[in-house]
């Protein structure tokens, strides 16, 4: 199975790809959105676009855009839009995100869960910088080390100990390339068991739905692979933390 469907499959129950409540991605929005009736708002790496069509469903003067290279989720983010009345507000874009440029910057732009489109946090920031309008809001959600990673962890998340800092270290990082964090949030222990249980059990439970679909076998492994790397790996290891940042 493409790495692509795996998520799409995944994240049928936790439609957010990061590891957040549902009350916590309403108050980031909240947050974000506050104070401005109309705007315009751009996901890169949007997925299904669950982040904008919360947005446009709380804010009806708001448009927005949103970007990715999975086709199938974008077939998804359109139907949704149609269902919940805002498809003429939204447009979205299948390519990489590395490479898309507007003729206009946005009030809001956004990329949770989706930094390593752009190789790491410092380098979504810079392209972030370059589609902001003066004033406007960028809410970026990373990783960060909750304690020294073990080789377990380490070999679980396919990553080394450089990929990530601790929390401290990355907030001066976001400070010293001239973004102020107006808000924030750390994903709580329980909104991590929750992500990665929804992630592991939709996948599993699709592959017990469809025991005779070819791809049937590669998705319970898939899941049964991920769940030992969280559980016997990265658990209480790596940390998620959403900021919502100004430029100065």
């Amino acid at each position: 199975m493409d790495r692509q469907r795996i998520s799409r499959l995944a994240h049928a129950h936790h439609p957010i790809a990061a590891p957040l409540s549902d009350g916590s991605v309403a108050r980031l929005l909240d947050r974000a959105l506050a104070g401005q009736e109309a705007g315009r708002a751009l996901d890169l790496g949007c997925g299904e676009g669950a982040w904008l069509l919360r947005a446009l469903a709380a804010r009806p003067a708001w448009r927005a855009v949103g970007v990715d290279l999975d086709a199938a989720a974008l077939t998804r983010a359109r139907e949704t839009a149609t269902a919940l009345g805002v498809e003429r507000r939204i447009g979205l874009h299948h390519r990489d995100a590395r490479d898309f440029t507007a003729p206009e910057p946005f009030d809001l732009v956004l990329c949770v869960g989706a930094t390593h489109a752009f190789d790491g946090l410092l380098p979504t920031l810079a392209a972030a910088r370059e589609l902001l309008a003066p004033g406007g809001r960028l809410l970026v959600g990373e990783g960060y080390w909750e304690r020294e990673p073990s080789r377990a962890a380490l070999d679980g998340l396919g990553a080394a100990p450089e990929d990530f800092a601790d929390l401290a270290t990355t907030t001066d990082r976001v400070l010293a390339d001239g973004w102020t964090p107006v808000y924030g949030h750390v994903s709580t222990a329980r909104e991590w068991d929750d992500y990665e249980f929804s992630w592991t059990g939709s996948l599993a439970g699709w592959a017990l739905d469809h025991p005779d679909h070819p791809d049937a076998a590669a998705a319970r492994e898939a899941a049964d692979r991920h769940r030992a790397d969280w559980l016997h790996g990265y658990r209480a290891t790596l940390g998620f933390v959403t900021y919502l940042l100004r430029r100065d």
